[in-house]
Formats: C-alpha cells, structure tokens, sequence
C-alpha cells in the first residue's frame, strides 16, 4: 500500500475527459449538420416558390397582356415600365414587394412558407420588323410585325423570412 500513488485514479480521469471531449464534439458536429440540412431545405423551398411565381407571371402574361398600356411607369398592380438607364432597379426599390406594387400568389398556394410568393413585371422594350429586317417570326398563317419584351422578376420566400430568393426571365409576347 505504501506504493502506490493513485496513478489510475489520474488515467481515469484523463480518459473521462478526453471522452467528454469526443462526445461535445460529436453533440456539436451533429447541430451544426441538423441547422446546414434545414437551411438547405429553407433554401430549396424559397428557390421553387419563387419558380411557382415565375411560371405565373409567365401564363398571366399569355393570357392577359394585349397592350403595353398596362404597364406605367409609377406601376399598376405589379406592372411596370422597365426603369431608366442608371435608375435603381424595380425589384430593388424598397417598397416593391409589398401592397399592390406586386401580385402575391394567392393564399395557400404553397404550404410551409413563411409567405406566399411575389412577382413583378416589367416592360422592357418592343422590337419591330422594320427596325430589324431579319427579324422574320411566322406562325402557319401570319408573319408578325413586333415584339414586346418583358422582364419577370419573382420573389419566393422559404420556411422562415431569412430565406429569400429572386428569379428573373425575359419573356417576349408575339404581336
């Protein structure tokens, strides 16, 4: 008994502590997968809501635009007319995605998102034959004369209002 000096009294210790170590770490690594794995998803659910809002915007546009006259430049209901040359972006300006500067989708259109998605449309341009002669665009019947150009710019929210995402298309209608 005179010899011995609590030399496995201090290994145990040592070895609790180093597997106390090992399982913060594991506890750690876990959350932060967990948190990655649901912004991820935040992410991907944001990306197609927004993607919901610009196949709309789109099929809204075919079936309802036979005038650029819809589209002033102080807006109408989402409408736009595309802003000057060194102008702030529509979709930048602060107040765009709210109130009827914008079209939200219709409640419930899509489940588990903080909320609905938003588009805006904007008119960018019109592209006449006889300015470009080589433009030549036919259907069976009819040769076309002019294009009108637009911009859609969607806003699609995830599962929280941190996840945000914006998608843009040019669209053109044929007249």
């Amino acid at each position: 008994m005179k010899n011995q000096r609590g030399v496995a009294l201090f290994i145990s210790l040592v070895l609790l502590l180093v597997l106390t170590i090992i399982g913060v770490s594991a506890v750690q690594t876990t959350s932060l997968e967990e948190r990655m794995a649901r912004n991820t998803n935040d992410s991907v659910l944001a990306f197609e809501s927004a993607e919901v809002a610009l196949r709309t915007a789109e099929e809204f546009l075919r079936s309802n635009v036979n005038s650029v006259a819809l589209f002033p430049p102080g807006g109408n209901n989402g409408l736009w007319k595309a802003s000057d040359y060194l102008q702030t972006e529509r979709w930048e300006q602060a107040n765009v995605w709210t109130g009827n500067n914008s079209v939200e989708l219709p409640a419930n259109t899509i489940a588990g998102v903080a909320g609905q998605p938003r588009f805006i449309i904007e008119w960018v341009a019109t592209v006449q034959r006889s300015e470009n002669p080589y433009m030549l665009v036919q259907s069976s019947s009819a040769v076309f004369d002019r294009i009108e150009i637009f911009r859609i710019t969607a806003r699609g929210v995830g599962g929280t209002n941190n996840a945000r995402v914006l998608l843009q298309s040019t669209f053109g209608l044929i007249f």
